[in-house]
């Protein structure tokens, strides 16, 4: 089992001590991945329901700073050997994946091979007016932009000719270092992102959810996989939550998942620290994945 630190852009970790500070941590206890959350604006008084958590609102507050991910993973590349940097998630179809197809390839090149693209369609339908991306239409510019990244990732330029997005053929260098392109790890918690994963990326992240929900979108990825004739084992089955000792583990791995991501378990670098030193003790070592 993998180990990733999610919302790891926020907090503290805004700042440039901080970013050193949490990488550091991350990589001496064994932390296999930092992951980042997105939001370019944040309306002031949404009425959009956030869907993790009970009270439909995100955690913070409106003013609460969330740095671009992709610049923070670029500066984290730069105080790190061995982290693989990850968005968790990119809120994809709000961006033009031209530019998508750019960063991501930067920072894969900058770091030596460590991007992962997490991706996600947003729940937050008040910041898709604000950058002028029908809130209706991310289902379907997802997908598109997905298939536009690797097209822009293949060896050879090529045209690409979408319903949102079209071009003759085009150089996109550098392009990642990965042996085809940055791996695009699909979120969220419904049946569409399943589906979306199975024919499209190359893991599953829904964020949370109970074992039970868990294993129907999982099999979801499974028989979607099936239908299209796509072996299974290539989608790579990542969740999270909390977890104290490697037994509480044990009902994730029977369902396929080889990456679990959680929270820090402190806002401030030296409680981090300690929490992770704890968690390194208490969960990653007896697992002997550290």
């Amino acid at each position: 089992m993998k180990f990733g630190l999610l919302f790891a852009n926020t907090g503290e970790f805004v700042q440039p001590d901080g970013v050193r500070g949490l990488a550091s941590a991350a990589e001496t206890a064994g932390i296999e991945s930092l992951w980042t959350v997105e939001h370019v604006v944040v309306p002031v008084g949404y009425r959009s329901r956030y869907p993790y958590s009970k009270t439909g609102r995100m955690p913070g507050t409106e003013d609460m700073p969330i740095p671009d991910p992709l610049v923070w993973l670029g500066f984290a590349a730069a105080v790190t050997t061995t982290l693989k940097l990850a968005t968790g998630v990119l809120i994809l179809p709000q961006r033009q994946p031209a530019y998508v197809a750019k960063q991501f390839a930067t920072l894969d090149v900058l770091s030596g091979g460590r991007a992962i693209a997490g991706i996600g369609v947003g729940w937050l339908a008040e910041e898709f007016a604000s950058v002028g991306v029908p809130f209706e239409e991310r289902g379907a510019r997802t997908d598109e932009s997905i298939q536009a990244l690797r097209s822009l990732w293949s060896p050879q330029p090529e045209p690409f000719r979408g319903r949102f997005y079209r071009w003759e053929a085009v150089e996109s260098n550098p392009r990642p270092v990965q042996p085809g392109g940055v791996p695009i790890v699909v979120g969220g918690h419904s049946a569409p992102a399943a589906r979306r994963a199975a024919r499209l990326g190359d893991g599953f992240f829904p964020a949370r959810g109970t074992l039970h929900e868990l294993s129907g979108l999982f099999d979801i990825v499974r028989g979607e996989c099936e239908r299209i004739g796509r072996d299974p084992s290539e989608v790579e089955l990542i969740c999270g939550g909390r977890v104290r000792a490697p037994e509480d583990l044990e009902p994730f791995a029977a369902l396929g998942v080889t990456r679990f991501v959680v929270s820090p378990p402190a806002q401030d670098v030296d409680g981090l620290r300690r929490g992770l030193d704890q968690f390194t003790r208490d969960v990653i070592e007896p697992l002997g994945t550290a």
